[in-house]
């Protein structure tokens, strides 16, 4: 059975790059749980056989925004170095009293670090292995780098400065969960 979910604005329109048709599989041994996959350019949503047509439409239109969701998060990077910079300055304005860099910008061979920072010509340079995080843990790895152009040294002036940033424990956390996994150490 195809059914084609009404288009959402940018997303589910086949013509503006959404999910094409969408194809239901009903499965009398399937009872309460619902799936949703792309296949050769349509989706395809596996529901149980019991379920009434309003459960379908309302399950597959369900699945098709999870899934929209999970592809944009795929795709979402965090920009150029000017908007790296933008957000920095930003984030300085809000925790740290408005130290600026000369330059942010992203870089690919930094792969035992997450950041660094040259405090001598306030420069700092991002990994681009974030681009793939949280937002909230690029905005930790900012703070923490911005934070060096005002005390270089890992200090508890320099803690006491990136602890300023709300989300701080959580985003170290979750870096600290990355390396562990990955077996990598970054400083």
């Amino acid at each position: 059975m195809q059914h084609q979910p009404p288009p959402r604005p940018g997303s589910s329109d086949p013509a503006a790059g959404g999910p094409g048709p969408v194809e239901v599989r009903r499965s009398a041994r399937r009872r309460r749980t619902v799936t949703a996959y792309r296949q050769d350019g349509r989706t395809v949503v596996l529901i149980p056989a019991s379920f009434s047509r309003s459960e379908e439409r309302s399950w597959v239109d369900r699945m098709v925004a999870k899934l929209e969701t999970r592809e944009d998060r795929g795709r979402r990077t965090l920009g150029s170095d000017d908007e790296l910079m933008a957000r920095a300055r930003g984030l300085s304005e809000s925790y740290l009293g408005g130290v600026l860099p000369a330059s942010v910008r992203w870089v690919d061979n930094q792969n035992r670090r997450w950041g660094s920072c040259t405090p001598a010509d306030r420069t700092i340079r991002l990994s681009s292995r974030l681009r793939d995080m949280p937002e909230y843990v690029v905005d930790y790895v900012l703070v923490h780098e911005l934070a060096h152009l005002l005390e270089p040294a890992h200090d508890a002036a320099f803690w006491a400065l990136v602890g300023r940033f709300p989300r701080a424990e959580r985003a170290l956390g979750y870096l600290e969960g990355v390396e562990a996994r990955t077996g990598t150490a970054a400083g």
